[in-house]
Protein backbone atom coordinates (compact mmCIF):
# COMPACT_ATOMS: atom_id res chain seq x y z
CA UNK A 1 0.00 0.00 0.00
CA UNK A 2 2.97 2.41 0.85
CA UNK A 3 4.11 1.71 -2.62
CA UNK A 4 1.50 2.69 -4.10
CA UNK A 5 1.12 5.95 -2.52
CA UNK A 6 4.68 6.60 -3.42
CA UNK A 7 4.01 5.77 -6.98
CA UNK A 8 0.85 7.84 -6.84
CA UNK A 9 2.49 11.06 -5.41
CA UNK A 10 5.48 10.71 -7.89
CA UNK A 11 3.29 10.75 -10.90
CA UNK A 12 1.10 13.76 -9.75
CA UNK A 13 4.52 15.49 -9.40
CA UNK A 14 4.86 15.13 -12.84
CA UNK A 15 1.65 15.66 -14.54
CA UNK A 16 0.34 18.55 -15.54
CA UNK A 17 -2.44 20.59 -13.19
CA UNK A 18 -5.20 19.50 -15.68
CA UNK A 19 -4.34 15.78 -14.94
CA UNK A 20 -5.72 13.48 -12.37
CA UNK A 21 -4.49 9.95 -11.25
CA UNK A 22 -7.05 7.75 -9.71
CA UNK A 23 -5.68 4.27 -8.49
CA UNK A 24 -7.05 1.49 -9.92
CA UNK A 25 -7.01 -2.64 -9.40
CA UNK A 26 -4.80 -3.18 -11.89
CA UNK A 27 -2.50 0.09 -11.89
CA UNK A 28 -3.96 3.71 -12.02
CA UNK A 29 -5.99 5.76 -14.90
CA UNK A 30 -4.98 9.09 -15.97
CA UNK A 31 -7.75 11.35 -16.92
CA UNK A 32 -6.97 14.38 -19.29
CA UNK A 33 -9.80 17.31 -18.19
CA UNK A 34 -8.35 19.52 -20.92
CA UNK A 35 -10.85 20.81 -24.37
CA UNK A 36 -10.44 16.81 -25.63
CA UNK A 37 -10.83 14.95 -22.97
CA UNK A 38 -8.34 11.82 -22.74
CA UNK A 39 -7.85 8.49 -20.47
CA UNK A 40 -4.58 6.51 -20.16
CA UNK A 41 -3.75 3.51 -18.47
CA UNK A 42 -0.83 2.38 -16.36
CA UNK A 43 0.01 -0.52 -15.30
CA UNK A 44 0.69 -1.58 -11.41
CA UNK A 45 4.26 -2.49 -12.91
CA UNK A 46 4.88 0.98 -14.52
CA UNK A 47 3.62 2.46 -11.05
CA UNK A 48 6.04 0.64 -9.22
CA UNK A 49 8.58 2.09 -11.35
CA UNK A 50 8.14 5.72 -10.41
CA UNK A 51 8.48 4.98 -6.83
CA UNK A 52 11.67 2.19 -6.84
CA UNK A 53 13.08 1.98 -10.41
CA UNK A 54 15.87 3.11 -11.86
CA UNK A 55 16.34 7.13 -13.05
CA UNK A 56 16.57 5.34 -16.36
CA UNK A 57 13.40 3.90 -16.12
CA UNK A 58 11.42 6.52 -14.69
CA UNK A 59 12.89 8.74 -17.64
CA UNK A 60 11.15 6.45 -19.84
CA UNK A 61 7.73 6.33 -18.41
CA UNK A 62 8.21 10.43 -18.26
CA UNK A 63 9.03 10.68 -21.49
CA UNK A 64 5.91 8.74 -22.84
CA UNK A 65 4.16 11.12 -20.27
CA UNK A 66 5.53 13.70 -22.10
CA UNK A 67 4.41 12.51 -25.56
CA UNK A 68 0.84 11.30 -24.76
CA UNK A 69 0.58 14.94 -23.65
CA UNK A 70 -0.06 14.69 -19.77
CA UNK A 71 3.36 15.71 -18.59
CA UNK A 72 4.98 18.83 -19.08
CA UNK A 73 8.67 18.64 -19.63
CA UNK A 74 10.83 20.34 -17.36
CA UNK A 75 12.43 23.84 -18.50
CA UNK A 76 16.25 24.33 -17.64
CA UNK A 77 17.13 27.27 -15.72
CA UNK A 78 17.60 30.67 -18.32
CA UNK A 79 20.93 31.24 -19.45
CA UNK A 80 23.32 34.07 -18.28
CA UNK A 81 22.29 36.40 -21.42
CA UNK A 82 18.89 35.36 -21.58
CA UNK A 83 18.32 37.27 -18.07
CA UNK A 84 20.14 39.99 -19.09
CA UNK A 85 17.88 40.53 -22.11
CA UNK A 86 14.86 40.40 -19.54
CA UNK A 87 16.02 42.46 -17.49
CA UNK A 88 16.73 45.37 -19.34
CA UNK A 89 13.62 44.33 -21.54
CA UNK A 90 11.63 44.88 -18.09
CA UNK A 91 13.04 48.20 -17.42
CA UNK A 92 12.09 49.85 -20.39
CA UNK A 93 8.48 48.13 -20.16
CA UNK A 94 8.28 49.66 -16.72
CA UNK A 95 9.88 53.14 -17.65
CA UNK A 96 7.48 53.61 -20.73
CA UNK A 97 4.01 52.01 -19.27
CA UNK A 98 4.63 52.63 -15.47
CA UNK A 99 5.01 49.99 -12.61
CA UNK A 100 1.24 50.13 -12.12
CA UNK A 101 0.57 48.62 -15.65
CA UNK A 102 3.24 46.47 -15.97
CA UNK A 103 1.96 44.45 -13.13
CA UNK A 104 -1.09 44.29 -14.79
CA UNK A 105 0.53 42.69 -17.57
CA UNK A 106 2.03 39.83 -15.71
CA UNK A 107 -0.64 37.39 -16.78
CA UNK A 108 0.57 37.72 -20.61
CA UNK A 109 4.15 36.96 -19.16
CA UNK A 110 3.91 34.91 -16.35
CA UNK A 111 1.52 32.13 -16.36
CA UNK A 112 0.10 30.48 -13.87
CA UNK A 113 3.05 27.18 -13.26
CA UNK A 114 2.33 24.12 -14.63
CA UNK A 115 4.69 22.11 -12.49
CA UNK A 116 3.96 20.53 -8.79
CA UNK A 117 7.36 19.97 -7.69
CA UNK A 118 8.78 22.68 -6.13
CA UNK A 119 11.61 25.41 -6.95
CA UNK A 120 15.21 23.87 -5.38
CA UNK A 121 16.78 27.06 -3.78
CA UNK A 122 20.09 26.18 -6.15
CA UNK A 123 18.23 27.22 -9.06
CA UNK A 124 16.89 30.43 -7.17
CA UNK A 125 20.41 31.33 -5.80
CA UNK A 126 21.40 30.92 -9.45
CA UNK A 127 18.80 33.13 -10.24
CA UNK A 128 19.31 35.87 -7.64
CA UNK A 129 23.01 36.06 -8.16
CA UNK A 130 22.43 36.42 -12.36
CA UNK A 131 19.84 39.10 -12.17
CA UNK A 132 22.22 41.37 -9.34
CA UNK A 133 25.21 41.08 -11.61
CA UNK A 134 23.10 42.22 -14.74
CA UNK A 135 21.57 44.93 -12.32
CA UNK A 136 24.37 46.34 -10.69
CA UNK A 137 26.44 46.69 -13.81
CA UNK A 138 23.85 48.22 -15.94
CA UNK A 139 23.74 51.59 -15.51
CA UNK A 140 20.17 51.50 -17.88
CA UNK A 141 18.89 49.41 -14.94
CA UNK A 142 20.77 50.94 -12.62
CA UNK A 143 20.08 48.26 -9.54
CA UNK A 144 16.73 48.55 -9.64
CA UNK A 145 14.39 46.56 -7.22
CA UNK A 146 11.43 47.05 -9.48
CA UNK A 147 12.74 45.88 -12.39
CA UNK A 148 15.00 43.27 -10.70
CA UNK A 149 11.66 41.72 -8.94
CA UNK A 150 9.62 41.20 -12.02
CA UNK A 151 12.48 39.64 -14.00
CA UNK A 152 12.38 36.94 -11.32
CA UNK A 153 9.31 36.91 -11.06
CA UNK A 154 8.29 36.14 -15.06
CA UNK A 155 11.19 34.06 -15.17
CA UNK A 156 10.63 31.71 -12.64
CA UNK A 157 7.03 31.03 -13.83
CA UNK A 158 7.85 30.88 -17.19
CA UNK A 159 9.51 28.01 -16.11
CA UNK A 160 6.70 26.59 -14.26
CA UNK A 161 7.72 27.41 -10.24
CA UNK A 162 5.97 29.01 -7.85
CA UNK A 163 6.79 32.44 -6.89
CA UNK A 164 5.27 35.26 -5.36
CA UNK A 165 5.94 39.09 -5.98
CA UNK A 166 5.48 41.91 -3.24
CA UNK A 167 5.58 44.93 -2.76
CA UNK A 168 5.78 46.65 0.47
CA UNK A 169 6.18 50.26 2.09
CA UNK A 170 8.32 51.95 4.53
CA UNK A 171 6.81 54.53 6.86
CA UNK A 172 10.01 56.26 8.10
CA UNK A 173 11.39 57.62 6.14
CA UNK A 174 8.63 56.34 3.18
CA UNK A 175 10.01 54.00 0.63
CA UNK A 176 8.69 51.88 -1.21
CA UNK A 177 10.20 48.06 -2.61
CA UNK A 178 9.58 45.33 -4.51
CA UNK A 179 11.27 41.20 -4.40
CA UNK A 180 9.77 38.33 -5.74
CA UNK A 181 10.17 35.05 -2.92
CA UNK A 182 10.49 31.31 -4.19
CA UNK A 183 12.04 28.41 -2.36
CA UNK A 184 12.54 30.88 1.09
CA UNK A 185 14.69 33.31 -1.20
CA UNK A 186 13.82 37.22 -1.93
CA UNK A 187 15.17 38.80 -5.64
CA UNK A 188 16.16 41.41 -4.55
CA UNK A 189 16.29 41.06 -0.88
CA UNK A 190 13.06 41.59 0.81
CA UNK A 191 14.81 43.60 4.02
CA UNK A 192 17.81 45.88 1.69
CA UNK A 193 20.66 47.64 3.62
CA UNK A 194 18.37 46.05 6.95
CA UNK A 195 15.22 47.88 6.45
CA UNK A 196 12.14 45.96 6.58
CA UNK A 197 9.03 46.54 4.37
CA UNK A 198 5.14 45.71 5.27
CA UNK A 199 3.96 43.89 1.73
CA UNK A 200 0.27 45.72 0.72
CA UNK A 201 0.76 43.99 -2.75
CA UNK A 202 1.12 40.14 -3.27
CA UNK A 203 1.07 38.50 -6.69
CA UNK A 204 1.33 34.91 -7.03
CA UNK A 205 -0.84 33.39 -9.49
CA UNK A 206 -0.96 35.72 -13.42
CA UNK A 207 -1.18 38.58 -12.36
CA UNK A 208 -3.86 37.96 -8.99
Amino acid sequence: MAEETDALAAMTRILSPHCRVTRMSGGALIADWRRRTRFLGMTATDMRKFADGSSEERAELVTGLIRAGCATARRKGHSDVEVGLWLRGVHLLIRTLGFGRVLRLLSLAAPVYARADPPSAEDVERLKRAVRSHSRSSWFVNDDCKTEAVTAFVLLRRCGLKAVLHVGVREHPFALHAWTSSAGLCIPDADPRGHAFAPVLSISCAGQ
